[in-house]
């Protein structure tokens, strides 16, 4: 069983909101139920298995912890049955890719932490926890990654990282620290889609391409 800590009240709060996002996604490209539940979990658990692996922790936590693939499953047969419920599922899968995309960003950075990594280290493993899921959602889903797109997605997920380090370090109490920083990337993600803030893309024109 898992100690029902804050931090461990948000990572699971974040696969559940994964979850949701996978299974959505999986609904949204028409896939059957095997399809949904496969895409509902490796969004769920991608980011997470990564982190567990790089760090060396294994098994990973959902092969210790099997209440999150019961979890996962219960979660991913609400969305079904309430699919018709999430009303706007584009406007659903963003609000629950954004919330798994805040908890698990901090979620990894607290992990490297633990494991005395470099901050900077740290903050990567966080980017790595919250995005990771969504780029193998998304690939599966026959999708370019977010990540890899113009939209501020990784960068929310650095300035949040970043904070929590900074937060850490001047000794603030970390349920504190778990609240904000989550929030602040969450906050971030919503901004930015919402006024249409992106960072830069670079392309070649289609007369460069004639040309060659």
């Amino acid at each position: 069983m898992i100690e029902l800590s804050l931090f461990n009240i948000l990572d699971l709060l974040g696969t559940v909101a994964f979850a949701i996002s996978g299974a959505l996604s999986a609904m949204n490209r028409r896939l059957d139920l095997f399809g949904i539940f496969i895409i509902a979990f490796v969004t769920a658990i991608g980011g997470g298995t990564i982190r567990d692996i790089l760090i060396g922790s294994t098994p990973v936590t959902w092969m210790e912890n099997t209440i999150y693939i019961y979890l996962i499953g219960v979660v991913t047969i609400f969305a079904i049955i309430f699919r018709r419920k999430l009303d706007h599922l584009k406007k659903s899968l963003f609000l629950f890719d954004s919330i798994g995309l805040g908890i698990f960003t901090i979620t990894g950075v607290e992990i490297g932490i633990q494991n005395d990594l470099n901050p900077i280290i740290s903050i990567t493993l966080g980017a790595m926890t919250g995005t990771f899921g969504g780029v193998i959602r998304d690939i599966l889903c026959n999708e370019i990654p977010v990540i890899f797109r113009k939209e501020i997605y990784a960068t929310a997920c650095i300035v949040g990282g970043l904070a929590f380090v900074i937060f850490y370090e001047i000794g603030m109490p970390q349920d504190v620290i778990y609240v904000i920083t989550s929030v602040t990337v969450i906050a971030i993600r919503l901004l930015a889609v919402k006024f249409h803030i992106s960072l830069p893309s670079f392309y070649l024109s289609q007369e460069n391409d004639l040309q060659k």
